[in-house]
This record gives C-alpha cells, sequence and structure tokens, in this order.
C-alpha cells in the first residue's frame, strides 16, 4: 500500500487550469482499483492519495500520466506501508 503525497509547486491557477484533467486522471485509477482514497491538503497546498495493488515501479508510471506530474504542477512523495492495524471492512483495499 502506498501513501503519495502531492505538493503544489505552481501557483493554485495553474492547479485549477488542470484540475478537470487531473480528476479524470484519478477517476480512471479508481476505475482500475488502484486509488483507494484521495483528496485535497488542508491547507490547499497539495493533495494525498492513497493506492495499493501495484509495485512501486507500477504506481510511479501511473502517477507520470497525472497531468500535474506532466505539466510540474507539484512534486510527488511516495511512500510504501504494510498496514498491522486496521478498521473492519478495510481488508479488501489492503492487497
Amino acid at each position: 500500500m502506498f501513501v503519495v503525497i502531492l505538493t503544489y509547486k505552481r501557483p493554485i491557477e495553474d492547479v485549477e487550469q488542470y484540475l478537470d484533467e487531473h480528476i479524470t486522471f484519478l477517476d480512471a485509477q479508481y476505475d482500475a482499483g488502484v486509488f483507494i482514497a484521495s483528496g485535497r491538503r488542508v491547507p490547499r497546498t497539495g493533495g494525498v492519495i492513497l493506492a495499493s495493488g501495484v509495485n512501486k515501479e507500477a504506481l510511479m508510471a501511473i502517477l507520470a500520466l497525472d497531468p500535474f506530474f506532466r505539466e510540474g504542477i507539484a512534486d510527488y512523495e511516495v511512500h510504501e506501508f504494510i498496514p498491522s492495524k486496521m478498521q473492519s471492512g478495510f481488508e479488501p483495499f489492503v492487497k
């Protein structure tokens, strides 16, 4: 499982310009079963994505398709972890 932390490095106006395309990218990864959750950081300095079911190399290739990556809108930190404790019902997401 991975936590991906995005940090914006361009003005919010640039983020907004590519937001619809970014959401389309996210939707495709939800449909593929790779992304589990995503959302904005507070304050709005970037975002967070939870991903599962792929190795790090595959995840990096997927993230390269993100318009925020392609356009240099955000930096990406990818942290792999193995959940050892979780809420009941979360087990299907741990692959």
